[in-house]
């Protein structure tokens, strides 16, 4: 027998047990997440209940860092080098991971090679926005008229590659339409613009077109759901509405690490980000903020993000849209 093999293998033992007592010590130290999203948008003041909730739990700091433009890439980039033992996370989005790919030629990142996904922590469905004196009163009549003068009908989004572009040309797909895309610099005025009949449509959230939508210049037609949502529950979904079988569009964000962060450290967060999600309070303030919390486990995880990559995959080959 080699001599060297009962040192390697009680360095493996010690190793492996190692791995446990890491886990169950996290964190050590403050812990920092990154995002992409500017200080006091949705999905930041969404992260940052989630932080203080974790603070409270692990007896450590919790610190939410903004560091947002360049589509994600600054916040991404300094994640992607850091050191691999849970103490520096990352918030994404599900247009980042899926979308990103097919937009650009070259990205400064490869998910699955320079990250773990860890666990969603907030998801929100799009509605279909009509102006307030629109003539349609179901998503089939807003259809029928796509079909009957294709390119007269316009819809809008906050940016060419936006969920809201890459969702409207899904349902022209789906729906053998050609429509008009209007992109926008700013969300705000994008539903001004449906608010004004400068659109006839555009897919916004209950938080991005809420407020043409109390105000009563805007309205729902249909949500991008498999079921009605909560505190909409008048609003079909885009099958009752008129329109495709089981069309969805979402939006979520998520929390990953560095690749190489050990999986015992990987379920802790995730465990403990799934319990803070479960808290009454939290989802109380999730619900105020029209977001649903959604946690996940490393597989079903990954489930979500196949799907919407290669929805959004489609959509933006079919459609030739980039970002490039």
């Amino acid at each position: 027998m080699n001599p060297l093999f009962p040192r390697l293998l009680g360095a493996a033992m010690l190793a492996a047990l190692a791995l446990p007592a890491q886990a169950q010590n996290y964190p050590t130290r403050p812990v920092r997440v990154v995002t992409p999203f500017p200080a006091g948008s949705g999905p930041e003041v969404a992260l940052r209940l989630v932080a203080d909730r974790l603070s409270k739990r692990w007896g450590q700091p919790v610190i939410v860092d903004n560091r947002p433009g360049a589509s994600g890439f600054i916040a991404i980039e300094a994640v992607k080098r850091a050191n691999p033992d849970g103490h520096e996370l990352l918030q994404m989005d599900n247009a980042q991971m899926a979308a990103q790919p097919f937009l650009f030629k070259k990205l400064p990142y490869e998910l699955l090679r320079d990250f773990e996904p860890i666990t969603p922590i907030l998801r929100n469905y799009f509605f279909v926005t009509v102006p307030a004196a629109s003539p349609y009163r179901n998503l089939g009549d807003l259809l029928a008229a796509a079909r009957a003068a294709p390119g007269r009908i316009n819809y809008g989004s906050w940016f060419v590659g936006s969920p809201g572009h890459i969702g409207a040309a899904m349902l022209e797909t789906a729906t053998a339409t050609k429509m008009t895309h209007v992109p926008y610099k700013e969300m705000s005025q994008l539903y001004v613009a449906v608010g004004n009949q400068e659109l006839d449509w555009a897919f916004g959230s209950a938080a991005s077109a809420g407020a043409m939508q109390r105000a009563g210049k805007a309205r729902y037609l249909a949500v991008a759901a498999p079921t009605r949502v909560a505190g909409f529950k008048d609003v079909p979904t885009i099958a009752e509405s008129g329109g495709p079988a089981g069309f969805e569009l979402s939006a979520w964000t998520a929390l990953l690490a560095p690749k190489g962060t050990p999986r015992q450290v990987l379920e802790k967060i995730q465990q403990d980000v799934a319990a803070v999600l479960a808290d009454p309070e939290v989802k109380d303030k999730y619900t105020a903020m029209f977001y649903e919390p959604y946690a996940l486990d490393t597989e079903q995880f990954l489930q979500q993000l196949r799907a919407d990559t290669q929805r959004y995959g489609d959509a933006i080959r079919q459609n030739h849209i980039s970002l490039d």
